[in-house]
Formats: C-alpha cells, sequence, structure tokens
C-alpha cells in the first residue's frame, strides 16, 4: 500500500514540474544543487546505482533505492527511468518519510 502512495506522489511531483527524470538530468539536477533527493530503481545496473550513490554522498543529497525502472517510469507518465531527482522540499519530505515507514514495514519492526 505504502508503495503506492510513493507512486502517487511522484506522479504530483512529476505534473507539478519537480522531477528530473534520467540519468543526464539526475545527474545535471545534482551537480546544479537542484536536487533535494534522489530515487534509483532496484533493477538499475550496479554502475548506475554506485555512480548515483557516490555522486549523491559528494553533493550530499540523500538516495534511496525504490521500485523498479518501469515503475518509476510509468508514475510519472514516461518510459522506463533509471534516476529521478525531486528538485521540491516539499515532495522530497513526503517521499522520504514514506520511504522509510516502507522500508521499516518490510523489515518487520
Amino acid at each position: 500500500m505504502n508503495q503506492n502512495k510513493i507512486l502517487s506522489l511522484l506522479g504530483l511531483a512529476q505534473k507539478a514540474g519537480k522531477v528530473l527524470s534520467g540519468e543526464f538530468a539526475t545527474d545535471k539536477g545534482v551537480k546544479e544543487g537542484r536536487a533535494v533527493m534522489v530515487l534509483v530503481p532496484m533493477d538499475a545496473s550496479d554502475n548506475t546505482k554506485k555512480r548515483f550513490s557516490n555522486m549523491c554522498e559528494f553533493y550530499k543529497v540523500p538516495i534511496y533505492f525504490f521500485g523498479t525502472k518501469e515503475q518509476l517510469g510509468h508514475a510519472i507518465g514516461k518510459e522506463m527511468r533509471s534516476s529521478l531527482a525531486i528538485t521540491d522540499e516539499g515532495f522530497a519530505k513526503s517521499l522520504i518519510k514514506h520511504l522509510e515507514q516502507s522500508a521499516n514495514s518490510t523489515e518487520g519492526k
């Protein structure tokens, strides 16, 4: 259920113009300081995950691994996406809250 909330929030953020999608746009958003958080799907390549993890650590941007490329792309009304950057503080806070709840519920807490 929480997964649907996360995907719905991504759709709302996209409609509001607060999502940068795709590796190039996400990369640029992080480096320009526009990205408040980054989402990378679980089925992204190890190279992609490592690259964004290192970049986000360097630029101090929270990164979360969630869903699949297809789910993330579908949520924002596009094709498969291997990364998303959220550029709005409010959307990011809400997404982080739901992502952490989702992670805690899957760990059996």
